[in-house]
């Protein structure tokens, strides 16, 4: 049984268009009712429409920005070691911010890329997961989550690519994809 008094983990994954899109939604609902949400973006620059859109918001903060441009599968030996600190420096700025004060829900978005790209410390996540203060629901986005973090979440949500503009050569536009 659930202690709703612990708050739930949340993954929503998948090689789907939706998975960021999902996660904010559920990060407006919690804004929207009078709660604090604290999104944290990992391998992505803070640029979507969405976190232009959850900024405005009051109790909400955003954590994001990436110090070398490009996808993690084209980053050299320099670019991972330099994502690494940021990611490893992000988490620890998480870990401060909910220690200093409370929080209702924490959206990890594609920390689980980054995990799989061997960019995130997974004993820092799983740690964090594990002590996360009582209350806080906590959403992790991202493809293929580690069966360590599918053991932990309470929701499990899977976005399946059936058809993508992208396959046509459409590029992503704003307000759809970004």
């Amino acid at each position: 049984m659930i202690d709703t008094k612990t708050g739930c983990i949340h993954i929503y994954a998948g090689d789907g268009k939706g998975k960021t899109t999902a996660a904010m939604g559920l990060a407006l609902r919690f804004a929207g009712s009078g709660r604090r949400v604290l999104v944290a973006q990992f391998l992505k620059d803070g640029t979507s429409s969405e976190l232009k859109a959850l900024a405005q918001l009051p109790g909400v903060t955003i954590l994001s920005g990436k110090a070398v441009p490009g996808f993690a599968r084209q980053f050299t030996a320099q670019d991972r070691a330099i994502v690494r600190a940021e990611h490893d420096q992000r988490l620890a700025q998480i870990n401060h911010l909910l220690s200093d004060e409370p929080w209702h829900l924490l959206v990890l978005d594609e920390i689980i890329g980054a995990l799989n790209q061997g960019l995130v410390d997974k004993t820092k996540l799983l740690t964090l997961l594990d002590q996360r203060p009582t209350g806080l629901e906590i959403a992790l986005t991202g493809r293929n989550p580690d069966p360590d973090l599918a053991l932990r979440a309470d929701y499990f949500s899977e976005v399946q690519k059936i058809k993508h503009p992208y396959d046509r050569g459409l590029a992503a536009r704003e307000g759809v994809e970004q």
